[in-house]
């Protein structure tokens, strides 16, 4: 009897477990990756304080037959954040810092632009978009891969000029999650990756993941990352430099991620009843702090339209169907993610993918969160396919209206040789342009995969084509001329509006160095 009643408490265990997930999960999730040309997912959900599903799905690489498991890594890039902010919560609750005190109680080093802004801007502000940077502002400092250090990209902060008034508007950054590193760093006495590590992966569990985007070429049961290049999608090279882990170097599995969204859904406790963060700091953690622009939703989405919208602390908090979300995106080289959770139906919903699909898995996390919330039937997968034809056709509109409006009989003023020498932007710091086997050639002294060859467009202006295609983020280089025909500065900007806005071309004022 006591073996029967033991085998029946296991069979309603897993039927529980079975009822809680959508239905027709796995041919969803097969239809979606299909769909959008991804080889692989690891997917998690939890509902009712249990991790109900975390498994993978596809495989690892395209060509090889190992399969993405349960324990397979992705980066999570972005998602990243809310550990951060975590980690300042418990650090607030120890009394080592306050939410709302100035950086410079910590780091009196830092500093920005506006003396102002250097004085004024608190703990909260590094993690909520407000800072009066322009969107992805300062990237180029350690993406692609740089030879900078951490304490070299603070200390260049100061030298980056602001694209609104402090506090007035939300423009998404990653360079200050790297100071929030840093001040974690200063007041713990630990680095970013040994106090994530030690305060709060091993008390969730999350013994697999990874604090460090180095692991990703590391080998094992790790995702290799994909990309569509030059139309096809393929492997491509990781991002594995550890500069900027604390805005998005986490590398995590289906399992892993599980246990971090049961704990953001139960507001801090453990499994164990013990409690990693307060519910106060989960108060915090998920208040709405900046508000974000509410733009209709795409028309092929409709039910994705907002009553609100803003950033927390390391989340995106909106509403969805009449209940409040948390979430967040990620997004490095062949590696996207969203995580997202609906306190009120207890639920949440990891989606991890090697290919850069939003797409992918949005219709995946979407179609997951309406089985919860009962809400009607809805073609994620058709709708977002849709959209995608949709921008990829307004992208190739766009690059084929700039080609046709070239003047392609119009010269440039000077000679190669001329436009040959050393540049400086205040921020970046050196970028040569040299003549080599009679045509230009641009190398970022401080970027390694920044080599490109330079084409003439017209008038002044040029593109520079990178030789590592991979980037897929070639830009227009514009030179401006003195009333003596020297050049007084030269400017660039993406070709393509699909490039990543990581690639902060547009925000550098270079100058040349004269000898």
């Amino acid at each position: 009897m006591r073996r029967c009643l033991s085998t029946c408490l296991l069979l309603l265990f897993f039927t529980g477990a079975a009822s809680a997930q959508p239905p027709d999960l796995d041919r969803w999730v097969e239809r979606a990756l299909q769909t959008f040309a991804v080889p692989g997912i690891a997917l998690a959900i939890v509902k009712d304080d249990r991790v109900v599903v975390a498994k993978g799905y596809g495989v690892r690489k395209l060509g090889d037959p190992a399969p993405v498991d349960g324990r397979t890594l992705f980066g999570i890039a972005s998602n990243t954040k809310a550990f951060t902010a975590t980690a300042l919560g418990l650090l607030v609750e120890e009394g080592k810092i306050e939410w709302d005190a100035p950086v410079v109680r910590y780091l009196p080093a830092f500093a920005m632009w506006d003396p102002f802004v250097t004085r004024e801007l608190t703990v909260r502000d590094l993690l909520v978009h407000r800072s009066g940077l322009g969107l992805g502002a300062g990237d180029l400092l350690w993406w692609p891969a740089s030879t900078y250090d951490r304490k070299e990209i603070a200390r260049r902060l100061r030298f980056i000029p602001p694209a609104t008034s402090f506090r007035t508007a939300y423009a998404y950054d990653n360079v200050l999650y790297l100071i929030a590193g840093e001040l974690i760093e200063a007041v713990s006495g630990k680095s970013w990756e040994d106090f994530i590590s030690t305060r709060i992966l091993a008390r969730v569990g999350m013994t697999g993941s990874s604090v460090r985007l180095s692991t990703s070429s590391a080998g094992g049961n790790v995702a290799t990352t994909h990309a569509p290049v030059d139309g096809k999608v393929r492997a491509i090279k990781p991002f594995d430099s550890d500069n900027t882990n604390p805005a998005g170097g986490i590398l995590s599995s289906a399992e892993d991620i599980g246990k971090w969204i049961r704990v953001q859904l139960a507001e801090g406790r453990l499994p164990d009843g013990s409690r990693l963060f307060s519910a106060a700091t989960a108060r915090q953690l998920t208040t709405l702090v900046t508000p974000m622009p509410m733009n209709d939703p795409p028309p092929e989405l409709p039910p994705l339209k907002m009553n609100f919208h803003g950033y927390a602390l390391g989340f995106d908090v909106r509403d969805y169907r009449g209940h409040k979300v948390m979430m967040h995106t990620g997004g490095l080289p062949g590696f996207v993610s969203r995580v997202a959770m609906i306190p009120d139906v207890n639920a949440g919903v990891a989606v991890l993918t090697n290919q850069e699909s939003g797409a992918a898995f949005d219709s995946i996390a979407f179609h997951i969160l309406d089985h919860y919330l009962g809400a009607p039937p809805f073609d994620w997968i058709d709708g977002y396919r849709r959209v995608v034809e949709r921008l990829n056709a307004a992208t190739a509109a766009a690059e084929k209206s700039a080609a046709a409006g070239r003047d392609a009989q119009a010269k440039p003023s000077l000679a190669p040789r001329q436009y040959a020498g050393t540049y400086r932007d205040a921020w970046y710091g050196d970028i040569a342009i040299a003549e080599e086997n009679g045509r230009l050639v641009m190398r970022f002294s401080h970027t390694p995969l920044l080599v490109g060859d330079l084409e003439h467009w017209q008038h002044d202006s040029f593109v520079v084509r990178w030789r590592d295609r991979e980037l897929r983020a070639d830009a227009y280089v514009t030179f401006a001329l003195n009333p003596d025909g020297s050049i007084d500065q030269a400017k660039m900007q993406a070709v393509s509006p699909a490039t990543d806005f990581s690639f902060d071309f547009q925000d550098l004022l270079l100058k040349p160095v004269r000898p």
